[in-house]
């Protein structure tokens, strides 16, 4: 039987208050609606894989370019990222709260969000622009336009998981816009290591391979839907949790996944309650990397990405040529154990010009031994930070 499973890494934070609290709900709906089609874009591209993406990293480096988007360009990338009924300055402001609420470093929970901004040197940036960045997403500005300072950058706002984002820099690329997301958590309950044993995993192709499981019992929320069964798993406090989808075998997680829309997520995370359970869960270390180029087009924002027909010219002064989107690369890697989870995303968008009282419920178990689902998120927010699937624990 081919089985599979998903997990969902999610991230909340402090609650919203004052003039941009709507606003920054919009945002965050707009980002998860966002991920989520952006994940069934990336299943027809990479069938039978590990994808693991940060619907977070994503939105935010588009919403920086965003800020530099006239015209048309402007109207579809609102559009895409879910921005349509907000200006931009409240597009902007209520990013500026939900990064300020999500980011936190304490004992047992450490999230940093970083962006930046790289100038190639002989281009002259509108200057309404780059301050809106720097205001707003905390961007650090640099003209140090060289693949080491950027990969640099990048290394050390992900503490190493990540090393580099760029191979070169073509010679008509002018800018880069860069986000990088950075998540370590203990489990609000750990694992103990000493109840780790080897166990069948199912794979897609109907083969089985042994791997590590980890396995605990207690009291969880705990979700059971059509074809499907959930676990929510908290990080330190219980402000984030990872939770991990579950498929019934007989249905596997491509059929699951087609059901992996906005609407539907917003309805299950209202539908956990607490109960006595078990669940078995492979250790896992996966390292994610694509081009978004084609699954943005699809979308909608195929024009940012036309040599002739991107407007961008909020963002530079030029004489002649146009400058347009050339490369949208995401990058991500995921650690998940018994002690808990290490996270990390970079999305980097490259602008180039163109010159040329009842009975005791029955007791769950839930063992995670085929592929599944599982995404990160923020459960005050209700930011999704990470999401993937595994169909082959590495």
């Amino acid at each position: 039987m081919k089985t599979k499973f998903i997990c969902l890494i999610l991230i909340t934070g402090l609650l919203f208050t004052g003039y941009s609290v709507a606003n920054t709900w919009k945002v965050t709906s707009g980002y998860t609606d966002l991920g989520f089609k952006l994940f069934s874009e990336l299943i027809k591209e990479n069938k039978g894989q590990n994808i693991f993406i940060s619907p977070s990293s994503i939105a935010i480096a588009l919403s920086m370019t965003h800020n530099g988007a006239e015209g048309n360009t402007e109207k579809a990338m609102a559009k895409v990222l879910g921005f349509e009924s907000l200006t931009l300055n409240e597009v902007n402001q209520g990013n500026k709260l939900l990064m300020e609420t999500l980011e936190r470093n304490d004992k047992k929970i450490e999230l940093s969000i970083a962006n930046s901004l790289w100038l190639r040197r002989d281009m002259k940036f509108k200057t309404d622009f780059i301050k809106r960045c720097k205001d707003f997403y905390s961007a650090e500005v640099s003209n140090n336009f060289s693949t080491e300072a950027i990969n640099g950058w990048v290394k050390k706002k992900t503490n190493n998981k990540i090393d580099k984002i760029i191979d070169r820099i073509p010679d008509n690329t002018i800018l880069y816009l860069i986000n990088a997301i950075y998540f370590k958590g203990k489990w609000q309950y750990e694992f103990d290591k000493k109840k780790t044993v080897d166990k069948d995993f199912h794979l897609l192709n109907g083969s089985k391979k042994k791997w590590p499981m980890m396995s605990r019992g207690g009291k969880f929320n705990y979700y059971k839907g059509d074809n499907f069964q959930a676990v929510s798993l908290p990080y330190g406090d219980g402000s984030t949790s990872m939770y991990v989808f579950l498929p019934d075998k007989n249905k596997g997680l491509e059929e699951f996944q087609k059901n992996l829309n906005g609407k539907n997520w917003e309805s299950w995370m209202k539908s956990f309650q607490m109960k006595e359970g078990d669940i078995i869960l492979p250790r896992f270390k996966i390292e994610y990397e694509t081009l978004l180029n084609n699954s943005l087009s699809s979308l909608g924002m195929a024009i940012a990405f036309d040599q002739s027909k991107a407007d961008f010219r909020g963002m530079c002064d030029i004489s002649s040529g146009n400058i347009y989107i050339s490369k949208v690369i995401h990058k991500t890697f995921v650690e998940v154990n018994e002690e808990g989870t290490e996270a990390a995303a970079v999305t980097a968008v490259a602008m180039s010009l163109k010159s040329v009282a009842h009975q005791p419920p029955e007791r769950f178990h839930m063992v995670a031994d085929h592929p599944f689902f599982f995404a990160i998120r923020d459960n005050k927010t209700g930011t999704v930070l990470f999401m993937g699937s595994i169909v082959e624990p590495k």
